[in-house]
């Protein structure tokens, strides 16, 4: 059986790829590029032979020690395990800010720590967290929604805008948000070209993909709500121009 040239890395609970996967295989095969899905810890995958992108590898959190191990021992990796291990601690938020980037404020709390409710008594709501960041709740998530712009091989490509179930702040589709494809405005692309801008320079290496999450500030502007540059979500049920996006890259980096 002959090499891929690119493996896509998905987790054992999604093993045919993320939602839409049928749509990057076929922009990959378009470009006569061959693909295979795996999952990234199964040992029987030899990763020394193919560009290996990572796309849902939605596992990782609980076994971040072990991912990035992982991503270490991969030679032909996009991005690459250095920006995985910045980006997979939030805590990235809070550099990218002093960064110059636009970013909703983010406090890092490092260790354990009680979280009390500010009127409380008999112990009620008191909580230990361990590691956590803090931001304040940014109401337009209820109204306006939570945007996403789309940075690949340093272009902007695509935007789309995620809005919460009714009662919710979370925008997954596992807690009822839905995803709307939108047309990309300059005011949202020139907040994620900072981010990637702040984040390049942080980091001394280029980010081959983004996903820029943004929200809008009491005072009107939009700032950054996460920079996804591990394995962000590329909604091809809801943008299917992002595939053909991600296979222009995957040919560039194979020098096709």
């Amino acid at each position: 059986m002959s090499t891929p040239d690119v493996l896509l890395v998905t987790c054992r609970a999604l093993p045919e790829g993320e939602p839409g996967a049928a749509v990057l295989d076929e922009a990959l095969a378009a470009r006569g590029i061959t693909a295979s899905w795996v999952a990234w810890d199964d040992d029987a995958v030899d990763w020394a032979g193919s560009l290996v992108a990572v796309r849902a590898a939605w596992d990782y959190d609980a076994r971040r020690e072990e991912f990035l191990a992982w991503a270490r021992s991969v030679p032909r990796l996009l991005n690459s395990a250095a920006i995985f291990a910045w980006n997979t601690d939030k805590a990235y938020l809070a550099a990218l800010a002093e960064a110059g980037a636009p970013v909703v404020p983010t406090y890092v709390v490092e260790g354990a720590a009680v979280v009390k409710p500010r009127v409380g008594a008999g112990g009620r709501g008191v909580q230990v967290l361990d590691s956590v960041v803090v931001q304040p709740l940014v109401e337009s998530i209820r109204t306006e929604g939570e945007y996403s712009v789309y940075v690949l091989g340093g272009e902007v490509v695509s935007m789309a805008v995620k809005r919460p179930a009714a009662g919710e702040i979370r925008v997954h589709e596992q807690y009822g948000g839905r995803t709307v494809a939108l047309p990309v405005t300059e005011e949202a692309a020139a907040v994620a070209r900072s981010a990637v801008r702040a984040a390049e320079q942080l980091l001394g290496e280029r980010l081959d993909y983004a996903r820029v999450d943004q929200l809008r500030l009491a005072d009107g502007t939009l700032a950054v709500s996460e920079l996804e540059v591990t394995e962000p979500g590329l909604y091809l049920e809801e943008i299917p121009g992002n595939g053909p996006a991600f296979a222009a890259l995957v040919a560039a980096l194979l020098g096709r």
